[in-house]
């Protein structure tokens, strides 16, 4: 009986053993193809291949390298423009913005738009007078030529306006002011005031000292309706009372600094501080300014001297509006390209760069006297 009973169980662990490996390869039979390889060493499925990046553009990759949240990209188009883009910091005014420059024609500006170039639209125009504005860190500027005959035909006269010192007394400086015998050289804040919202409001373009050298040369269109907004010495009345005009208006100015006595940083992105020599707004030993009396060595040692506090070469105004040809030479040996006189007069085609005229504004210069000079 005991043996029975053993037969009877390796009988049924027989069974059980097969019904389970009927079961496994019924399990297997199901999963086909499907069914991972269970023998070692068989291999994977390869990956898929890693696509090739996109190249960059010429944008994407200056921004890539700026890192800053606030760099603009801006990009060059229009016919025969090959500049390629270039760096801007959004807020900030344009800055170096090129002059292309082609063959039998005159370059007409940057515009916003296709259809501002076409047509020459003053306020459609861009440079550095204007704020960088751009979406996605991008902005494209539109090229624009002219025939030099249609240059010539705009007879374009740039006037420089100067001014000095301030007051916010409409009557003046009284008779015991301290500076009472420069009473002829103060403007009143309010027609300063009036002034700039002139210019701001009635569609003038404000050429930079770049585009004015390059209109002088024939090679830059501007229009007729442009202006130059400038004060000579950087006085304390400029800085406490024009300079909120200027930043109230959004317009472009130049500050003439004699860095011997001031070294500040501009009071303004609105204000570029150019020079107004170093140390040579003095007499000299005849009585006349000291860079009529200096020789060419020490006026250039002076110049360099103001370079190396602003930072800038492109223009300076003659102190007391003294010079002369020993000056000139100084200036182009010290690789100056511009100098602006006290003398009277509009900026043409072919003006001497070293004798730039100017528009003086004097006290009592209200806004009828402002057009009446500018249109």
């Amino acid at each position: 009986m005991r043996r029975r009973r053993i037969f009877v169980g390796v009988v049924g662990a027989v069974v059980l053993l097969g019904v389970a490996g009927s079961i496994t390869a019924v399990a297997l039979a199901r999963q086909g193809t499907d069914a991972p390889a269970a023998t070692a060493g068989t291999p994977s499925a390869s990956a898929a291949p890693t696509p090739t990046p996109t190249p960059l553009t010429p944008e994407e990759q200056l921004l890539a390298t700026s890192g800053d949240p606030a760099a603009c990209a801006v990009s060059f188009v229009g016919e025969g423009i090959a500049d390629p883009p270039m760096l801007q910091t959004q807020g900030a005014l344009f800055a170096g913005l090129p002059i292309p420059a082609r063959e039998g024609l005159v370059f007409a500006g940057w515009y916003a738009t296709p259809e501002d170039a076409a047509a020459f639209a003053i306020p459609g125009r861009v440079n550095g007078s204007e704020p960088v504005a751009c979406v996605d860190q991008r902005v494209t500027l539109h090229g624009s030529w002219m025939s030099p005959e249609q240059n010539a035909a705009e007879d374009a006269r740039i006037p420089i306006l100067m001014y000095h010192q301030f007051t916010d007394r409409p009557e003046g400086l009284a008779p015991d002011h301290p500076e009472y015998w420069l009473k002829g050289n103060y403007a009143y804040i309010g027609d300063f005031d009036a002034h700039l919202n002139h210019i701001a409001t009635t569609g003038f373009y404000l050429p930079t000292w770049d585009e004015l050298s390059a209109f002088i040369d024939g090679r830059l269109f501007l229009p007729n309706h442009s202006v130059i907004v400038t004060d000579d010495d950087a006085h304390q009345t400029w800085l406490d009372m024009a300079v909120p005009v200027v930043d109230k208006h959004k317009m472009l100015t130049t500050s003439f600094v004699i860095t011997a006595y001031r070294q500040d940083p501009a009071p303004s992105p609105y204000v570029l501080q150019r020079s107004h020599t170093h140390d040579m707004h003095q007499a000299g030993a005849n009585g006349d300014g000291r860079i009529v009396n200096w020789t060419v060595p020490e006026i250039v040692a002076d110049m360099e001297a103001s370079a190396g506090v602003l930072g800038a070469k492109e223009v300076m105004a003659y102190p007391f509006g003294h010079y002369n040809d020993t000056a000139k030479e100084a200036l182009r040996q010290a690789r100056w390209e511009m100098a602006r006189t006290i003398e009277p007069g509009y900026v043409t085609i072919g003006t001497d760069k070293l004798a730039l005229p100017t528009i003086r504004i004097n006290y009592g210069m209200g806004l009828d006297a402002l057009v009446g000079l500018i249109g």
